[in-house]
């Protein structure tokens, strides 16, 4: 089991600045940030750009991966976005983990943007990674789609970074299995911690099946469940709150065949509320015995 934590832009980088070198001093194996205009949860907070905050985050460290949780097409077009991969991996030293997700809608109502339907931004999304994934493999890419194209466009593709994609539904879900390098996930909303496990155990046996049908190994395929989703779910649940509930949660998700587990760095106020010593109990009490 790998495990890794989300440190959120709120803060200035004088603030943040020492948590991503304590993220990797501490032994995590990576550490992430949401891709953003503005995030629900703190719409009233100052918000960084993730992108640039990562590139300062590679530059201070050397071995702990680095990735979006996750990057949407809500308010990115495949190419530019492709270019700053690209800067990434290098600077990271092939470090950088893409994440990939639908996104929320709030990013595209600042910009203005017409109203989608579910529907609509899941093909949306698929048409944004297809091209992504061709810009990663391809060079002077010519693509006339719905929502992205592109004309001639040089990558001169770099070393692979891997595109981890997210998804609760079964049609994302089985997407992912087909063209992802990994899996993300919230789960789906519950009532309880036992209800969010069950509908993680459906998620994963669609996923299974999906990989199954697609001629991938299921062993060897990546799986990352943000364990702190319930917090939005139901009970304010926060994984970081007791070694107890971290142990019993990576106990679960080991068992669901979840390979890592992503919690929050503990912040002052909601959400996520808690004290570094709180992480720095988790990472010395629990890691050991699932690694």
């Amino acid at each position: 089991m790998r495990f890794g934590v989300t440190l959120l832009t709120d803060l200035s980088w004088a603030e943040s600045r020492p948590r991503w070198v304590a993220a990797e001093e501490m032994g995590l194996d990576h550490a992430w940030t949401y891709d953003h205009l503005t995030w629900g949860s703190l719409p009233e907070s100052p918000w960084r750009d993730a992108l640039t905050t990562l590139a300062a985050a590679a530059a201070l460290t050397s071995r702990i991966g680095l990735g979006t949780a996750v990057t949407a097409p809500n308010f990115r077009h495949p190419l530019p976005l492709y270019r700053e991969v690209q800067a990434l991996d290098e600077i990271s030293g092939g470090r950088f983990l893409l994440g990939l997700g639908v996104g929320g809608d709030l990013d595209s109502a600042k910009l203005g943007l017409p109203d989608m339907s579910a529907k609509e931004r899941v093909d949306r999304f698929q048409e944004f990674t297809d091209l992504l994934r061709r810009l990663r493999s391809e060079d002077h890419v010519d693509a006339a789609g719905t929502w992205f194209s592109t004309v001639d466009a040089r990558t001169a593709p770099t070393p692979s970074t891997p595109f981890v994609v997210s998804g609760n539904g079964p049609r994302s879900i089985r997407y992912a299995a087909r063209v992802g390098d990994g899996w993300m996930t919230t789960g789906r909303p519950a009532d309880d911690l036992d209800g969010w496990f069950a509908q993680l155990a459906e998620m994963t046996a669609t996923l299974d099946e999906a990989l199954e049908k697609a001629g991938r190994d299921r062993a060897s395929f990546p799986r990352y469940l943000l364990m702190d989703a319930p917090a939005r779910f139901s009970h304010g649940l926060f994984a970081l709150s007791s070694t107890d509930l971290f142990e019993e949660m990576t106990g679960r998700a080991a068992a669901l065949g979840f390979t890592d587990l992503i919690t929050h760095w503990p912040r002052t106020g909601e959400p996520y509320a808690g004290e570094d010593a709180d992480l720095e109990r988790v990472v010395a009490d629990v890691l050991p015995r699932w690694r």
